[in-house]
């Protein structure tokens, strides 16, 4: 019986990425922006219909970066249910989080408990796009304009994603993306962000390059977060298949809901109107009381099959032990709630029906 992992990177035909990396040999050139990274950024501008983009080594410093360019001071009201980068980004930047809770039904930032959330230390909004579930960006953006705001959304989870026909790169004042190999699209490891003013862009230059303009000119302190030639040159490949790779991940999903769609003390993923998917995920909130068995029941009824599931998010980012109990976890009920709850299912391109009917047949049995 194989082993069924929770993901699965998506990756080109060996000869086309050999292809693609060939002239590396011939130029010897790396990083340092060169041809490579100057040809996806392009290639993503493109695909994403987005003005400004700039690529980073990760997901991670392309949204602490950006925070830190931005010249924020005070408080930023995010959600705990999402991955450890967010939250760490905020606070590596001396920033105050503030956890608002989350929509039942999509677990994105709940917007209606927003503005409550509004203090004279608000400096932005930082929402995070979960399971490919888009935030409510018409509420956010309005009360983000009320308050003078900035918007940065962690778009990790919604690349190729779009909200009334528009490209969720272009929401906020910036979306942060991840190409770490387990997302959609995957550059080995990088990410990207798409900004709204221009300027933002010369300072993360800055931030990403320790401030470099010149052999004999560095005119600002910055980090090292290039993405190199390497990375590129997967995500230039990976560019070409994502849409059939997304299309493959919609096979896979629709498999799931067959058999599972229905089922009294399951709950599964939304399905949003005006947003065009990615699927990116296949998570199941379970009510041990209607199922009859919990979710870590069915987590190690799963793993005794060899059928790898995840916790994703558990536990909550406002719980860390890192945070040394600082935080008020029974100020976002829902988002605890959810937590404890939910359990995502293996999902990538070319995971087999058989096998999403074997994990069905697990859970069901």
């Amino acid at each position: 019986m194989n082993n069924i992992l929770v993901t699965r990177s998506s990756i080109p035909e060996f000869k086309e990425y050999c292809e693609e990396i060939k002239d590396l040999w011939n130029t010897h050139w790396l990083t340092n922006m060169g041809a490579k990274h100057k040809q996806l950024e392009a290639d993503l501008k493109s695909y994403l219909s987005a003005d400004n983009l700039d690529l980073f080594t990760n997901g991670h410093m392309a949204l602490e970066l950006t925070l830190q360019a931005m010249n924020l001071k005070g408080e930023v009201i995010t959600t705990p249910f999402t991955f450890a980068s967010t939250t760490h980004a905020i606070v590596r930047n001396g920033l105050e989080p503030v956890f608002c809770d989350i929509d039942s039904l999509d677990y994105t930032l709940d917007a209606n408990k927003l503005e409550d959330l509004i203090t004279d230390r608000t400096c932005a909004i930082l929402p995070v796009h979960v399971y490919g579930n888009i935030c409510n960006i018409d509420e956010i953006e309005r009360i983000a304009k009320k308050y003078e705001l900035k918007v940065i959304y962690d778009a990790a989870h919604a690349f190729s994603e779009t909200y009334k026909g528009q490209n969720v790169a272009n929401f906020g004042d910036a979306s942060i993306f991840s190409f770490h190999a387990t997302k959609v699209f995957n550059t080995i490891e990088g990410g990207a962000v798409c900004f709204r003013e221009k300027r933002i862009g010369d300072i993360l230059y800055d931030l990403k390059n320790f401030g470099i303009h010149g052999p004999e000119e560095v005119s600002a302190v910055g980090a090292n977060a290039k993405m190199n030639e390497f990375c590129a040159a997967m995500g230039i490949c990976n560019l070409r298949h994502v849409d059939e790779e997304i299309e493959k991940r919609r096979i896979v999903v629709e498999r799931y809901r067959e058999h599972l769609e229905g089922i009294a003390g399951l709950q599964l993923n939304a399905v949003q109107e005006c947003v065009t998917p990615n699927y990116a995920y296949f998570p199941i909130v379970f009510d041990e009381k209607v199922f009859g068995k919990s979710r870590e029941e069915v987590f190690d009824a799963l793993a005794k099959e060899k059928i790898g599931a995840r916790k994703y998010f558990y536990p909550l980012t406002n719980t860390f032990s890192a945070f040394h109990n600082k935080y008020d976890v029974t100020k976002t009920p829902v988002a605890l709630h959810i937590s404890k709850r939910v359990l995502t299912l293996p999902l990538y391109a070319d995971l087999a029906p058989e096998d999403v009917d074997r994990i069905c047949d697990v859970i069901l049995k």
